[in-house]
């Protein structure tokens, strides 16, 4: 497409917004589904998604409910980076939702929850036309055009984006049960031939300047059963680029006249791949798609971006967060059909690296994630072990206090003294840290009994697992082997549920170690294929040391989130010293503290010699003199 630099925006997309919600048990109907995972849906979203994940500055005009799945897909546009400027919330309607099961690769049973939904009273009144017209190309999809009003809203929208000189694209995106052709139950149903739907998207034809669709989207805006027949009544209508997606064989693209066959159109060829889930393909195909056309490119590399990007997407559960980042989709197009495990994992490990939200180039947690140490002081000064609880909604009160909201600070809760500090926290912005492991256990153990996954999948997403490993590289074999066979089991649960993973490493004590040991032990833990988002590392003064830690960690995982220092109950003048040493080294983000703030207010406080304003007073001072002291040596460097 030819130059246009308006400023602004690269897409905008109009249309569906949904929350998705998929059976977790593959290969059953949707009346055995026992659980189901919540993802962002609604193809135009999953487009801008897709979009901004590829590098483009995207936005979206949709309406969304004032409920809490509203907030749920505001929330996740705006960690994606799309332009929520267009998204209206509606205080009259739900949020529409969708149930979606896999049962193989060819049948996907789903049924929307559309009646009445937000999305479908768009109204452009509610766009501020300056923000509409900066971008440089509008998406819209064939299922707003199914009702009136978002008909209405769509055609306007298209109107004020070509008077701009903006670009128009068109998804078909064609739902046979949305324009009430199908029992409710039948959502899956991708194609009924009607002459009404193909009167009613056949009037934006004419204005698009792209225009994609899958085969049987093809027949239905072309009005024909045959595809080359659909095709050639589409450009009797538009001089739009036509793409004809053909699933595993890849896409057809038309950009003059129509041939005969599909064959004789420029046919980028598809990718060998394990098909999980097929739904959402086509959003990534569009934003890969865009990526390359709004960038300039030739049309067969827009064809293989948006191959490569439909690829990836269906070989995994869900739509919106399965869309690929820019340099993932590079990786992917640059490996070798089919792919080895190996690749397959490390494309794996990037797409969950790049896709994870807010980067940290500070992080200063306050632990309070100990329990027997409180069992102990309880039972020292006979108090109820219900105070614990209380006393660890204090601390967080102490963090409150001295961050202000600060999103560079963070706790270490328990589920077992510290539930109701959890809640409180989660409503905050801090990073959240919950401990996994039996105290003091060598071999480790899990307080979740063998199935740590199942665990898992009860805990809030935004709870980054930590576990405390008492672990040497030149552990006897036996011992090593079993604490190995568990952390491999955490590490692949903690990505099946979708949780970060702070692994603690202490050396145990009385065993002999260099400036290396702990650097080995990582790199042990590396070749396992165990790749944590975090390490907390004990609090070494030895430059050496944390110099042999960072080369691991940019020899293994250069997309760590890097490593904060542990506590050990040291003093805080021996901490400061320590912080001296680590913040010298890029991968140290920060420190985990817990017992040098806290042991001794909380034995006052159990007491009694010591209230409640006190004991949070107290612990914010020695916690902001721990922060002061970090920043005032890592701000230089930074």
């Amino acid at each position: 497409m030819g130059a246009r630099t308006l400023g602004g925006l690269d897409v905008i997309t109009l249309g569906r917004s949904s929350v998705d919600l998929y059976g977790q048990q593959i290969g059953g109907r949707l009346e055995d589904m026992a659980s189901f995972a919540k993802y962002v849906g609604g193809s135009p979203t999953n487009t801008a998604i897709g979009a901004a994940r590829l590098g483009l500055k995207a936005g979206l005009i949709t309406r969304v409910g004032a409920d809490h799945m509203g907030r749920f897909i505001l929330e996740a546009l705006r960690r994606e980076g799309v332009d929520t400027a267009g998204v209206v919330t509606d205080p009259a309607r739900l949020t529409a939702l969708v149930l979606l099961g896999i049962v193989d690769k060819d049948t996907f049973p789903l049924i929307f929850y559309r009646e009445n939904c937000a999305d479908m009273a768009i109204d452009m009144a509610d766009i501020d036309p300056a923000w509409l017209i900066s971008a440089r190309a509008l998406v819209i999809d064939g299922t707003h055009l199914s009702q009136p009003g978002v008909f209405a809203a769509s055609l306007e929208a298209v109107r004020q984006v070509k008077a701009a000189g903006g670009q128009i694209a068109f998804d078909i995106d064609y739902r046979p049960v949305l324009w009430g052709l199908t029992t409710r139950d039948m959502g899956e149903q991708r194609y009924v031939a009607d002459p009404e739907v193909t009167r009613r998207l056949a009037t934006v034809t004419p204005l698009c300047d792209l225009i994609i669709g899958t085969e049987e989207e093809v027949r239905i805006l072309g009005g024909h059963e045959d595809v080359i027949t659909a095709l050639k009544a589409i450009r009797a209508q538009t001089n739009a680029i036509l793409v004809c997606k053909l699933g595993p064989d890849g896409c057809a693209i038309f950009p003059g006249e129509v041939p005969d066959r599909i064959a004789d159109g420029l046919v980028v060829p598809g990718f060998a791949i394990e098909v999980m889930n097929v739904l959402g393909a086509g959003d990534a195909f569009s934003a890969g798609f865009l990526r390359g056309w709004l960038g300039g490119e030739d049309l067969a590399t827009c064809g293989r971006w948006a191959n490569a990007c439909g690829a990836l997407v269906v070989t995994r559960h869900s739509c919106a967060p399965a869309m690929p980042t820019f340099d993932e989709l590079q990786a992917f197009m640059a490996a070798q059909h089919p792919m080895t495990g190996e690749a397959q994992n490390a494309l794996d490990h990037l797409h969950w690296a790049r896709t994870r939200h807010r980067d940290y180039d500070a992080l200063m947690i306050l632990a309070m994630d100990h329990r027997f140490q409180f069992e102990e002081m309880a039972s020292d000064f006979g108090a109820d072990l219900s105070r614990v609880s209380a006393f660890k909604r204090l601390a967080l009160r102490a963090v409150d206090h001295l961050a202000q909201g600060h999103a560079d600070f963070g706790v270490l809760l328990d589920g077992r003294y510290g539930a109701e500090a959890l809640s409180e926290a989660g409503h905050t912005t801090y990073w959240i840290g919950r401990p996994v492991e039996v105290p003091k256990s060598r071999p480790l153990q899990f307080e979740t009994g063998a199935d740590v996954g199942l665990d898992l999948h009860t805990w809030p997403v935004n709870q980054v697992v930590k576990c405390l490993v008492l672990y040497h590289p030149d552990d006897e074999k036996a011992l090593r082997d079993e604490q190995e066979r568990q952390l491999i089991t955490l590490f692949d649960a903690c990505r099946r549920s979708g949780h970060e993973l702070l692994l603690e490493l202490i050396l145990p004590a009385g065993m002999a170690s260099d400036a290396t040991t702990r650097a080995r032990g990582m790199q042990r833990l590396y070749d396992l294929g165990i790749k944590p988002d975090w390490w907390k590392l004990e609090p070494v003064a030895d430059a050496d040391n944390w110099r042999h830690i960072e080369a691991v960690i940019a020899d293994n995982d250069p997309f760590c989130r890097g490593v904060v220092v542990l506590g050990l109950s040291a003093p805080e003048s021996e901490l400061l010293e320590a912080f001296a040493v680590a913040a010298r080294f890029e991968c140290v983000k920060g420190f985990a503290i817990g017992r040098t703030i806290f042991h001794d207010v909380a034995a006052q406080w159990l007491r009694g010699e010591m209230d409640d304003d006190a004991a949070t007073a107290v612990m914010a001072d020695k916690l902001s003199r721990l922060v002061d002291g970090w920043r005032a040596i890592r701000q230089p460097r930074q």
